[in-house]
């Protein structure tokens, strides 16, 4: 267990064990690199870079894209600031670039905590508290966050890590994501319906190569195990090796995104595979959007196993 300062991505704090090792951040409460018996299986970044891309991020109150940042929620309307302003939308929440404080600490786990103050356009006290930890089993994030307001609070979760098998390329990565449909997507990125993709070429449901796909897709109707586990698999299709994202029934969606619009050795070098408790636009349309009532608590977990 390690603390160290960086110029550009804050306070470093390192947790290992049984040969698993990740480093978050202050900035942002990010993870930043995740390796097992010192093969790094996250593209994530220095400590002198900004996170590039939103390698691994928390995405909240919302994840992914709100339309012109403007929403309705139990009756007033509401307007974020637009964090896109090339798509005119308000991306990936609140808290991604804030800094974070260090609550406990151990040798194979650490609890980072964010109090998100009330603010115009999302005028709600949450406090987030996330206990990241690495085991023989993988690496395992636990989310928490309370809401401190008196009204409730509208909600919704995701996280951005980047994954790459050693040596293996986007277009060699065999992928399997537990999807029976897909969003469809105008080009804001922003839902204008949804499709089955039994057969189609975002049919990832048995595993199969990337191949040339261009993806940044957000797959729904996804599958659970008996357990109330969901799990997308990117494979290396020689030596079987794999990576498993896992995450708990809380979750809804899969986002999968290829790199394509990534700059410079960034581009296609990895993947990025988002649990999403909603999809993209939810605080517009409401769909499976999270309501947080004053005083509670919600929680939920989700991991990276090798």
């Amino acid at each position: 267990m390690s603390a160290e300062s960086a110029a550009r991505s804050g306070e470093q704090w390192s947790i290992e064990a049984n040969g698993h090792r990740a480093v978050l951040a202050e900035v942002g409460g990010t993870l930043r690199a995740y390796s097992v018996d010192g093969v790094e299986l996250l593209d994530g970044f220095g400590t002198d870079e900004i996170s590039p891309g939103s390698a691994g991020q928390i995405l909240a109150p919302w994840p992914n894209r709100i339309r012109d940042g403007k929403y309705r929620f139990e009756g007033e309307e509401y307007q974020l600031a637009l964090t896109e302003p090339a798509r005119h939308n308000a991306i990936h929440g609140l808290v991604n670039w804030a800094s974070w404080r260090l609550a406990e600490q151990s040798a194979d786990a650490v609890t980072l905590e964010y109090a998100l103050p009330a603010q115009v356009g999302y005028p709600w006290s949450l406090v987030l508290r996330t206990r990241w930890s690495v085991s023989a089993g993988g690496l395992k994030c636990e989310q928490e966050v309370v809401n401190n307001s008196e009204a409730n609070a509208p909600w919704g979760y995701s996280v951005h890590p980047y994954l790459r098998l050693p040596g293996v390329t986007v277009d060699d990565t065999v992928l399997q994501v537990p999807a029976k449909s897909r969003i469809l997507a105008d080009n804001r990125l922003l839902p204008i319906g949804a499709a089955k993709i039994a057969g189609t070429e975002f049919d990832y449901s048995e595993p199969r190569r990337i191949g040339n796909a261009v993806l940044d897709t957000t797959f729904g109707d996804i599958d659970f195990d008996a357990d109330g586990i969901t799990a997308v698999t990117l494979a290396d299709p020689n030596s079987g090796r794999q990576i498993v994202v896992w995450a708990d029934e809380k979750f809804r969606y899969w986002q999968v995104y290829s790199g394509d619009t990534l700059n410079g050795e960034r581009f296609r070098r990895s993947v990025a595979v988002e649990p999403m408790t909603c999809p993209p636009d939810s605080f517009r349309t409401g769909r499976d959007l999270i309501v947080l009532e004053p005083g509670k608590t919600w929680n939920t977990s989700w991991g990276i196993r090798a």
